[in-house]
Parts: structure tokens; C-alpha cells; sequence
């Protein structure tokens, strides 16, 4: 009988990549497809069976692996950070493992999730773990080898992004003559917007805090969600108590 591998898939078409190479490997995969993330595409791709639960269902994500098997799991797919601060209501193991993180980054949810599903016996895999051909080789891929400067840029670049991943920030950083021009992340405005259409979250405040303040950023950030707008130079006599006035029930 086939070994059955367990497949966690969030949204885009990475966990239909990996669930096609388990298959060709001659697993039987059980799909447990979020259903805030995944697409309905991952029904047509042959999986031994797929199971639809809430990104709050810890339990019942275990109660099905368990049920159906498997003692390999692999995490595929994008699952916004958003998710956590909406109206989606984690039941009593993801409460009590929520709770017990100092910080809610990728790393310690994803670590805290390896943890409690290894306690359930239940071991949680590198995603890359069936896409061997499909990841890209050590060396130069190109016709030619970047210059000193290109390979400078490069080392600068892999260490600003590194940082930037350890506080999900972001993972993409664009470099020109080893400077940091651009990175990758989710802006103020559409995070307000966002937590303004969150049933949990629609009243709480948010203060915007400008360093390089242009016209027009008032009205559209007040638009966007946020309960005020600060400019620097800041009062630091005055500014604990502004704070403060914006996070009075009155404003959230």
C-alpha cells in the first residue's frame, strides 16, 4: 500500500505542483486545503482525498491526518498574515498555541504548528521535499558570471533581504550599485483597509506616523481606515497623550 503524505495547501499553484510530484513519486496525498487560501483546482489533481477546514481548525486538520493515516506533512502555499487578525475564530488548540508566542511572525507560528503536530505524531517536512527537479541548481545559470558589482549587489542584496524576512517584511529587495532601492512589502494603507473589513477588527484603532509627510496624505489616509495622522517632527512631551486620545473609545 502507498505511503500517504499529508498536504497543508494555502492559495496559488504551488501546492498543485506539489501534490503532481507526490503522485509521480507514488504517494497518496491527503489534501487539507484551507478554505480561506486554497484554490478549488486542488480537487481535479488526484489526491487521495481532500478535506476542506478553516485556517482556525488545528484539531480537526490533526483529528483528519490522523484519521486518514499520515505521518508526513508538508505546509505548500501562501496563507496571508492578515488571516490572523480576522474574523476567522481559532478553536482551543490554536488559541492556546497563539497564546503562548511572544511574536506571531512566520517563523514562530510555523515552528509552534511543527511542534504541535510532531507532539500528535505527526512530522511536518521541508515544502520542497518533491520538487528536487524543479528547484534551481548551485552556479551560474546564465551565459555569463555576474561582474564584482553585480556579485556584490548580490551578496548585499541575499543579506537585506534576510533581515527583512525575519520580521515578515518582506523577501524581495531590488539593488543598484550596492544600494537599497526597493523592497517588498504590504503597504500601511491596504493593511487598514484590510483590518477596517475584519469583523474582529473594524473598530480598532490605527494612527498613521509620517516621516516625509506629501500633500494629500491626510485625506487619504484617513480614507483608508486610519483614525489620525502624525507628522515629525514629533512633541515628545505631547505625544504619549496623543496616542492616547486616538485609542479612546470615541475613535475605535
Amino acid at each position: 500500500m502507498p505511503e500517504r503524505i499529508g498536504l497543508i495547501a494555502g492559495n496559488g499553484t504551488f501546492p498543485l505542483l506539489v501534490l503532481d510530484a507526490a503522485r509521480a513519486q507514488g504517494f497518496e496525498v491527503i489534501v487539507a486545503a484551507i478554505r480561506e487560501e486554497a484554490v478549488a483546482e486542488i480537487e481535479q489533481h488526484g489526491a487521495a482525498a481532500v478535506h476542506w477546514l478553516s485556517l482556525g481548525e488545528l484539531s480537526r486538520l490533526i483529528e483528519t491526518f490522523q484519521r486518514e493515516g499520515v505521518r508526513r506533512a508538508i505546509m505548500a502555499g501562501q496563507v496571508k498574515h492578515k488571516q490572523i487578525f480576522s474574523s476567522i475564530r481559532p478553536d482551543w488548540k490554536l488559541a492556546k498555541l497563539l497564546l503562548s508566542l511572544g511574536t506571531r511572525n512566520t517563523d514562530s507560528l510555523l515552528g509552534a504548528v511543527a511542534q504541535t503536530l510532531a507532539e500528535e505524531g505527526i512530522t511536518l517536512e521541508n515544502s520542497t521535499s518533491f520538487l528536487e527537479p524543479l528547484l534551481a541548481r548551485a552556479g551560474v545559470l546564465t551565459k555569463r558570471g555576474p561582474t564584482p558589482q553585480e556579485k556584490k549587489n548580490i551578496e548585499y542584496g541575499r543579506a537585506v533581504a534576510r533581515h527583512l524576512a525575519q520580521y515578515d517584511i518582506g523577501q524581495t529587495v531590488v539593488v543598484a550599485e550596492s544600494a537599497c532601492v526597493a523592497v517588498e512589502a504590504m503597504e500601511g494603507t491596504d493593511v487598514a483597509r484590510e483590518l477596517r473589513e475584519g469583523a474582529r477588527t473594524a473598530r480598532l484603532p490605527i494612527l498613521a506616523w509620517s516621516a516625509r509627510p506629501y500633500v494629500g496624505d491626510r485625506a487619504g489616509l484617513l480614507a483608508a481606515g486610519f483614525v489620525g495622522y502624525l507628522e515629525k517632527p514629533i512633541d515628545v512631551g505631547r505625544f504619549p497623550e496623543q496616542v492616547r486620545s486616538y485609542c479612546a473609545p470615541d475613535h475605535g
